[in-house]
């Protein structure tokens, strides 16, 4: 039975990976998400035939109350709240750790009163930091990301070395647990440490950084759950944790490179705060507008179009009449595309996601670095609700936060149509230069209602 098991993991562990590879490309997405999920289930079934048959009704008991408050959130949640769910599973994946690494200690300390083997006691102390991290820092992501707490950097003096001292703290108190395992008042003193280091560690990190930070804390997230598998002594779970965590940390620093940022910079925070000095002390923007007759017209006198979709698309709902948008131009026989920058939304591949939903061509949506060089030979660019990435500052002005961010050359096209609500500014807090060229006209108005009037124009013509 015991090698049948192992050999149950082995498969998990094969699938698992197999889903990770398919997930890298987004036509084989879907499938690798499905061999995950079955690779999931296998581990899950090897695990409960290790079980005694008495574990049964308290695991499917919860089971059962965790699948349906997950049903009612999966219909409930709209596609723009996804990064915030993704940031309540984290946390809850952390917390998760941090229950299995407390209550493995209260049992073999104070319930079986046996001493705990070096190897497990590490691992317990590994869970304890990482899952506390994971949980509070998730958290306060969450409150950030659904606007309950100010997406702007939260800063004070002294931050940094206060969050040294409690790493150092902990280091400290991590050695007393690991000598006095039966005395409680230590391990409670980690996990009130860890959670406050993983709050002290995110408050100051800005909006503009959340697609870093949601990648960073799923890498947490991973660590935390293969630190649980070295606690239960579960071969699959410290895989799939190391996969989650590896692959995790691979996104986050594509993430970082996408923003020319290094992860120290992200961490230590305050992204955003020097915008007062760059960006409100150059002449102030004209702008020229434009209406929907006049858009209906561009578009159907060109023959190539680039959209650029951003969260204002997300928080419109607009994905699906800019497919409508897409139909009529190539029924025209224009060439149309979508250029997806790594960190446009709120989370990774947030606008591929969308864009999906809406059953748009996978091969339509074209990466930053291979459909740059395209703008400048592009006759029309529509920007839907994209600020930031598209902000010509990140190329001109030194004295910008986003200075040296790569961005899409969307301004080096013949005619730039933003569609927006108002001027209001990006996630980063940044004016926009973009929205002052000559070669830029503002389509005023909700994304989805404007795109829609635009779309029966042209069927008009």
């Amino acid at each position: 039975m015991t090698i049948a098991i192992q050999l149950a993991y082995l498969l998990a562990s094969i699938l698992f990976i197999m889903g990770i590879k398919l997930l890298g490309k987004t036509k084989d997405a879907r499938k690798g998400n499905m061999l995950s999920a079955i690779g999931m289930l296998v581990a899950i079934v090897a695990t409960l035939i290790t079980l005694d048959i008495l574990s049964f009704v308290e695991i499917f008991s919860c089971m059962l109350i965790g699948g349906a408050i997950g049903l009612y959130y999966a219909k409930k949640v709209e596609m723009t709240q996804i990064p915030e769910m993704v940031a309540l599973f984290n946390g809850f994946g952390g917390l998760a750790s941090l229950g299995v690494a407390l209550s493995d200690h209260f049992l073999k300390t104070a319930v079986l009163a046996v001493e705990i083997d070096p190897v497990n006691s590490i691992s317990i102390i590994a869970s304890v930091l990482i899952g506390g991290v994971t949980f509070t820092g998730s958290m306060v992501a969450w409150l950030k990301l659904n606007g309950k707490v100010s997406g702007q950097p939260i800063t004070f003096k002294g931050q940094h070395v206060l969050n040294l001292a409690l790493l150092i703290s902990f280091l400290v108190i991590s050695v007393f647990t690991f000598l006095y395992q039966s005395d409680p008042m230590y391990i409670t003193i980690l996990v009130v440490v860890a959670l406050l280091v993983g709050i002290l560690i995110v408050v100051p990190i800005g909006g503009a950084d959340m697609p870093v930070v949601i990648s960073l804390l799923n890498s947490y997230s991973g660590m935390a759950a293969c630190a649980t598998g070295f606690i239960l002594n579960n071969n699959v779970l410290i895989v799939a944790g190391s996969l989650v965590g590896a692959s995790g940390l691979i996104l986050t620093q594509i993430m970082c490179k996408a923003m020319n940022r290094s992860l120290t910079n992200v961490l230590l925070g305050g992204f955003g705060q020097t915008v007062a000095s760059g960006a409100q002390d150059g002449p102030s923007i004209v702008i020229k507008e434009i209406g929907v007759e006049e858009t209906a017209m561009l578009f159907d006198s060109v023959s190539s179009v680039i959209v650029v979709p951003g969260y204002g698309m997300a928080v419109a709902q607009a994905q699906h009449v800019i497919r409508e948008l897409m139909e009529q131009c190539e029924k025209r026989g224009i060439d149309f595309k979508f250029a997806i920058h790594p960190v446009a939304g709120r989370m990774p591949g947030h606008m591929n996601v969308l864009l999906a939903e809406a059953n748009i061509s996978y091969d339509k949506l074209i990466e930053m670095e291979a459909i740059n060089d395209e703008f400048p030979n592009t006759d029309l660019v529509l920007i839907v609700g994209a600020n930031d990435v598209v902000n010509p500052a990140a190329r001109t002005n030194p004295q910008s936060p986003i200075y040296g961010m790569p961005i899409l050359n969307a301004d080096k096209a013949k005619t730039v149509i933003v569609s927006k609500r108002s001027m209001g500014k990006g996630y980063a807090g940044v004016e926009n230069e973009l929205f002052g060229y000559p070669n830029c006209l503002m389509l005023f108005g909700d994304a989805k209602q404007t795109i829609t009037k635009v779309v029966s124009e042209m069927k008009e013509m």
